[in-house]
């Protein structure tokens, strides 16, 4: 497996370590051979080559962040967010600006024939109805222009969570584009529902129906393993022509209820509401 993948001696960055999936991300790299330098914004309890604790939220705070590491990296894993309990400006920042910004300023520490992966979510899925409005966002150029523009159209980012995701995606189909003339490939992974410390968050925010649905066909939660592999996976050799990808990673929800072979009637709930 770790010849296959070609962590061995590779020098990897990964932002939300501390818990869920970013902390399976950061343990099976380490067990893969790889140095691993985490941020987070609680101290990580893994044997990481460097740690450092910063809010997501501060732009300064993950330029002071990236500043303190040193030398040239082979892949950056963007883990962090927010559940769609927390502010919606909160979660905008987190789940895509601080992802966009970690991104941009990591870029050029990363070697020719690196690679970024980011966690959208299934909660995302919904993009392509709102395409040309997240292109109006991902076009912003940075952080601070970015929640200008989250601030002055908050009736569109009114969901946050799903909001934010979709972004995340769109902008990284976009920037794909660019990444890889500098050798740099860029995707993310939509995870379903997925048993992390987060979890409980998103079943207080929505009936238990409603998630259950979502496990279809499986019919049961993610471990913070079967999502990370998944990562490791895109961001490695083996991964070498995989770029601009949204990967679905919900045990067969999406094609599922593509194909007419989900029952979606869980979602009657949101119609009795409206």
């Amino acid at each position: 497996m770790s010849d296959f993948l070609g962590y061995q001696g590779k020098r990897v960055i990964v932002s939300g370590c501390f818990s869920g999936m970013g902390e399976a991300t950061a343990r099976i790299l380490l067990d893969l051979g790889a140095e691993v330098h985490g941020f987070d914004y609680k101290d990580c309890a893994l044997p990481l080559a460097s740690f450092t604790r910063l809010d997501l939220r501060d732009e300064a705070a993950i330029d002071s962040a990236v500043a303190g590491l040193s030398g040239k990296f082979d892949a950056l894993f963007n883990c962090a967010g927010l559940p769609n309990i927390a502010p919606v400006l909160d979660i905008m920042k987190v789940n895509f600006l601080a992802a966009r910004k970690m991104t941009q300023a990591i870029t050029p520490l990363l070697k020719e024939g690196s690679a970024v992966a980011s966690i959208a979510s299934t909660a995302g899925a919904g993009w392509p109805m709102r395409l040309e409005t997240h292109k109006a966002l991902a076009s912003t150029p940075d952080f601070a222009s970015g929640l200008k523009w989250c601030e002055e159209n908050i009736g569109e980012i009114w969901e946050g969570y799903a909001f934010g995701k979709e972004a995340l995606i769109v902008w990284t189909m976009m920037e794909a584009c660019h990444l890889i003339k500098k050798g740099i490939r860029l995707n993310c992974t939509l995870p379903g529902p997925t048993q992390t410390p987060m979890m409980p968050d998103f079943e207080k925010a929505a009936p238990k129906s409603v998630i259950d649905g979502i496990t279809q066909p499986i019919n049961r939660y993610a471990t913070p393993e079967e999502q990370a592999r998944p990562m490791i996976f895109l961001n490695s050799e083996a991964a070498s022509y995989i770029n601009g990808v949204p990967l679905l990673v919900d045990g067969g929800f999406t094609g599922g209820s593509a194909t007419g072979q989900i029952d979606m009637s869980f979602m009657s709930v949101f119609q009795e509401e409206a």
